[in-house]
């Protein structure tokens, strides 16, 4: 479907049905509002001040309230358990299993730290003893024969279009909000905890990163940005890295 009104355009695989879900909500609220305050604004001119009545202990004894409270209480079931669990599970519960690009997000106060894991796969170590906020971020250890091709980028992270990317959560301080939009993700990134999220980038572009949790008197300018690439512009950004990382190792002691 398309996105729904006021909200931003959908670029991810699975923002159709949050949005789905989130207009079904709308609807329902939409309704009970109509019919409670017309229900409300009827009950204010029938039972106004000037036309007393005589007074009735016995209340109501029609079953209409009973039975719309039961068609409610319905549809909000119909909500949880056709919609809200089944999308609960596949996003947090059923995770790609293969073919899924990762990366790790370390977020501070006031960025956010990409590290990627190289053309090997594999992460290399960090320590937080090597962390330095000017050169080494998330005190990635070059001297692991792991990280020799790790990449890493402030506030920028690049993604391939169509391919199911894993982001694994941390920080370095107090509590953020990993958020996109346009991707329909959010997620609280919490000191102590690496927390997996996962989605599927479907348009290329680039799209905003925003912390939507109070972190600090910076917390307005904490964001990044997202680019989606198409595959052969994905790897040539890769391959740029790699290259501009080993110029950097051959220049200097950077490897010691």
């Amino acid at each position: 479907m398309e996105h729904f009104w006021g909200m931003t355009e959908i670029a991810s695989a699975h923002g159709g049905d949050i949005d789905r879900l989130i207009a079904y909500i709308h609807y329902l609220m939409l309704a009970l509002f109509v019919f409670w305050g017309g229900f409300f604004i009827l009950a204010l001119i029938k039972f106004r001040g000037s036309r007393p009545g005589p007074a009735d202990y016995a209340g109501v004894k029609g079953k209409f309230s009973t039975y719309l409270e039961v068609v409610v209480a319905l549809i909000e079931a119909v909500l949880l358990i056709g919609f809200s669990i089944p999308l609960w599970a596949e996003r947090v519960n059923e995770f790609p299993t293969d073919k899924a690009n990762e990366v790790r997000l370390v977020a501070e106060q006031f960025a956010w730290n990409v590290h990627y894991p190289g053309p090997d796969g594999v992460f290399g170590k960090t320590s937080i003893d090597l962390v330095n906020n000017e050169t080494n971020p998330i005190g990635l250890d070059r001297n692991d024969p792991a990280a020799a091709d790790d990449i890493t980028t402030i506030n920028q992270l690049h993604l391939e279009n169509n391919k199911p990317i894993i982001v694994h959560l941390s920080s370095k301080d107090v509590i953020h909000s990993f958020g996109i939009p346009h991707m329909r993700i959010k997620h609280d990134v919490i000191p102590g905890m690496s927390i997996p999220v996962w989605f599927t980038p479907v348009k290329t572009g680039a799209f905003e990163i925003a912390c939507a949790q109070l972190c600090g008197l910076g917390h307005y300018r904490m964001k990044g940005f997202v680019t989606v690439h198409e595959p052969t512009e994905y790897q040539a950004w890769m391959d740029e890295q790699a290259a501009l990382l080993a110029e950097e190792g051959e220049g200097d002691d950077f490897w010691d």
